[in-house]
């Protein structure tokens, strides 16, 4: 395995980075990174898998993206929406998504990670989520310290020009529809303002 390379940056989804490395399959060929933004996370998973493509509806991001190296293996970069671009039914061993599934409906994100994926293979989905109720109130006061204080003190950033979007579906929601779609799916809600999802898609028995 090749030594990581030094973070450019850190924000609360870089934070996410090495667990989303640690759940990709042994002997990854193809991976896939939905919203790669700058091209951050596909890099580091070139250490992981033979072939990564990142893929992202902003220019912007995508031309960052290509224009940027740090001695990795390039990924292909693919400027368009995971929706609908060209890419191969059942094509990647792993498929990951860091802060964009709430740019979009989350059943037809989710039902078109499904399908891109290979039978025995794993996808991670970090996103975002809109507090509703007592709980999720509590849970995001409660965490309000720890939170800002990891931001001071890891001089937390974004890359310049990236896309924002208030999340619209709760966190409730996000289980609810996620446990629906994909039957197993390990959810998870992390501090620092972020939810995981970790599913293994089944590898059909003849």
């Amino acid at each position: 395995m090749r030594e990581a390379a030094p973070e450019p940056y850190w924000n609360t989804n870089v934070a996410r980075h090495a667990g989303i490395l640690r759940a990709v399959p042994e002997g990854c060929g193809d991976a896939l990174d939905i919203g790669c933004g700058d091209g951050l996370l596909a890099r580091k998973l070139t250490a992981r898998a033979r072939h990564v493509t990142g893929i992202d509806l902003s220019p912007d991001m995508i031309a960052r993206a290509r224009g940027s190296s740090d001695g990795r293996p390039e990924p292909a970069f693919v400027e368009g929406d995971f929706l609908t671009a060209d890419l191969p039914a059942e094509g990647y061993d792993f498929i990951c998504s860091v802060t964009t599934v709430h740019h979009m409906d989350l059943g037809a994100a989710l039902n078109r990670m499904r399908e891109l994926l290979r039978p025995g293979g794993t996808l991670v989905v970090v996103g975002l989520a809109r507090d509703a109720g007592v709980a999720d109130w509590t849970a995001r006061i409660a965490a309000a310290p720890v939170v800002r204080i990891t931001k001071v003190l890891r001089g937390a950033r974004d890359p310049e020009g990236m896309p924002v979007a208030e999340p619209r579906t709760s966190y409730g929601e996000v289980r609810a529809v996620a446990r629906g779609l994909l039957p197993g799916v390990r959810y998870r809600r992390h501090v620092l303002r972020r939810y995981s999802l970790t599913w293994e898609k089944p590898v059909t028995r003849a």
